[in-house]
């Protein structure tokens, strides 16, 4: 039987992928992304490379391996997917989140979107250019990681500060969440990720006097708290446009637009303007609250969890305002911290994107914009590796693609998956 590559196994390659049981909740407690990786680094040898399993933990895996290209003197490119998915509740979904069905033209479950589509449009390709014989211009890093949905703690981070010589020579990455197409009547448009806003996920904490619930108490932890995660919730923070959130102005309407236009901007965006308008400001959501163990009694203790977000170049200013914001009696201390990244959108690397899209769908043009969460790039940066979002979907117009991440039954295209082969093919063909 004649093996198959390229766009004729993708589809298969991204169905065998989801059926691989690799969610975390991080609490480094679930199944691990060993399976996965072994899968993986199998379907590498296949055609000849020499992928390394590296664990972090037991079962916390991570596939590594180097294409080489033509021009060795030539800086190499890192090309990166992560294999672990978040949790699911299988009785929410129309297909079982880890079935990998293959219905309504479309291959269902958890990872479809996020991101073992990505993941299995990366083995199509190289498997198909590495039987061909065809080797990229430059060396190509492949990098599958672990614990992408927790920070990348077993993941990224730790392959940047334990294993920096996988990536000896790059300085260029291209990985999730970009690359995808909207349809709007702006023509159709692929979303690069040029810019992902930082992280700050906060605990908080209040203390006060324990007393008894039916006596007068002036320092009551639950009050000095609930105050204070109402004040930052009710924050109304700044119009902020960052270079990438004017760009995308710019190549959508044809022009400078102002901040304080920039609302009315977005909502003339239709089923993009979710997505562009949580890039316009930093935030600050209250996701938890906890104290106290009995209705009569007065806590000693208060404490509430907050999913902080800052724009690049805005860090020192979102903090400044957090802690004004919180008062003097309320602390707080990070669950996980991480930078803002951000790339211009110049250069050749841009420009091998737009131009293998706009040979795969003429018309189309492809933007810039900044991701409202946060990737494997934050890693990467700190190795001085800029990147991109670029897993190219063309879509069919109204595929709500962006509501699917961590949502329910998730769904990839078959059409869009083969398309994104045959556009990373060019890709690493430009690039």
């Amino acid at each position: 039987m004649t093996p198959r590559y390229g766009e004729d196994e993708v589809a298969e390659l991204c169905r065998d992928l989801i059926r691989i049981d690799s969610v975390n909740a991080g609490d480094n407690a679930g199944p691990g992304e060993r399976e996965a990786a072994e899968y993986v680094a199998g379907k590498l040898s296949e055609v000849g490379l020499e992928p390394r399993i590296l664990e972090s933990d037991p079962g916390r895996a991570n596939v590594v391996a180097r294409v080489e290209g033509t021009d060795p003197s030539r800086d190499a490119l890192v090309l990166h997917g992560h294999l672990d998915v978040v949790p699911f509740d299988a009785a929410d979904w129309t297909h079982h989140p880890l079935s990998g069905e293959i219905a309504d033209d479309c291959v269902w479950g958890r990872g479809a979107v996020d991101m073992k589509d990505m993941d299995a449009m990366i083995l199509a390709v190289v498997r198909r250019r590495l039987s061909e014989g065809r080797r990229p211009p430059r060396d190509v890093v492949l990098v599958f990681t672990a614990d992408e949905e927790a920070g990348g703690h077993y993941g990224a981070q730790w392959l940047a500060e334990r294993h920096p010589e996988v990536f000896e020579g790059c300085t260029e990455a291209i990985g999730e969440v970009g690359g995808f197409s909207v349809t709007t009547d702006k023509g159709r448009l692929y979303l690069i990720e040029a810019a992902e806003k930082g992280i700050a996920w906060m605990r908080l904490t209040a203390k006060g006097r324990a007393g008894h619930g039916s006596m007068l108490n002036d320092d009551n932890a639950v009050t000095e708290l609930a105050e204070a995660v109402g004040r930052l919730g009710r924050h109304k923070w700044p119009v902020r446009l960052t270079p990438t959130v004017q760009a995308f102005f710019e190549e959508v309407f044809g022009t400078e637009v102002k901040a304080e236009d920039a609302e009315a901007a977005v909502a003339t965006l239709g089923p993009l303007a979710r997505m562009i308008g949580a890039t316009l400001r930093n935030t600050t959501n209250p996701t938890m609250l906890q104290a106290g163990y009995k209705a009569n009694v007065i806590p000693q203790v208060a404490t509430a969890h907050v999913d902080g977000r800052f724009l690049p170049g805005y860090e020192d200013e979102f903090f400044q305002t957090v802690d004004e914001l919180l008062g003097p009696n309320v602390t707080r201390e990070f669950v996980y911290h991480d930078v803002a990244v951000e790339t211009p959108f110049k250069g050749s690397l841009v420009k091998a994107m737009a131009d293998a899209l706009h040979e795969e769908d003429p018309g189309s043009r492809a933007v810039p914009y900044t991701l409202s969460g946060g990737t494997d790039l934050k890693a990467f940066s700190r190795l001085g590796i800029s990147g991109y979002g670029f897993a190219p979907l063309r879509l069919p117009e109204g595929l709500d693609f962006s509501g699917m991440f961590h949502g329910i039954d998730e769904r990839v295209p078959v059409d869009s998956l083969r398309f994104g082969v045959r556009v990373l093919d060019r890709f690493l063909e430009y690039c």
